[in-house]
């Protein structure tokens, strides 16, 4: 797993991932299966109202709680299937998923934590979330990928 941020305002985590980049975007595409992924352990459960399926516009709920629970709401900002997928909410900042396909089984997934856009950046250092949803990012990450990838036999 490699991590690394930018002298911008972005953190971002990539690892290769043994699957492809369809059933990889297909994951990330489904609020339904971001609590599974998540690594943060502050990702519950997608709203009961939340789409099956992602599409560019669209927006979703997921129950959340740090502490104590609350709802987020998100828009979809970027949807190029199945290379790219990214959401926004209230705060401004951007979580994105870059997949790059290596061959037919294997797939280099970035997460990027895009705080260039939010709108209270003071808040977010004074806090440490960079460095905070790095970590956090590296371990969805590694559940994506033992949810994603198959037993080799």
């Amino acid at each position: 797993m490699s991590s690394s941020s930018t002298s911008g305002r972005v953190e971002r985590v990539s690892l290769t991932i043994a699957a492809n980049a369809q059933t990889i975007f297909d994951v990330l595409a489904d609020p339904r299966q971001h609590g599974v992924i998540d690594g943060s352990g502050s990702v519950r459960d997608a709203s009961d109202e939340a789409p099956e399926r992602l599409a560019l516009g669209v927006s979703f709920g997921m129950s959340m709680k740090i502490g104590v629970p609350y709802t987020m709401t998100n828009e979809v900002v970027e949807f190029d299937e199945p290379r790219r997928i990214g959401w926004r909410h209230f705060g401004g900042h951007i979580w994105r998923y870059v997949l790059e396909p290596v061959d037919d089984t294997s797939t280099v997934v970035t997460e990027e934590f895009d705080w260039g856009t939010s709108k209270a950046p003071w808040l977010l250092r004074l806090t440490r979330a960079p460095s905070k949803n790095r970590a956090a990012m590296e371990a969805t990450l590694a559940k994506l990928a033992a949810h994603v990838e198959r037993p080799v036999s």
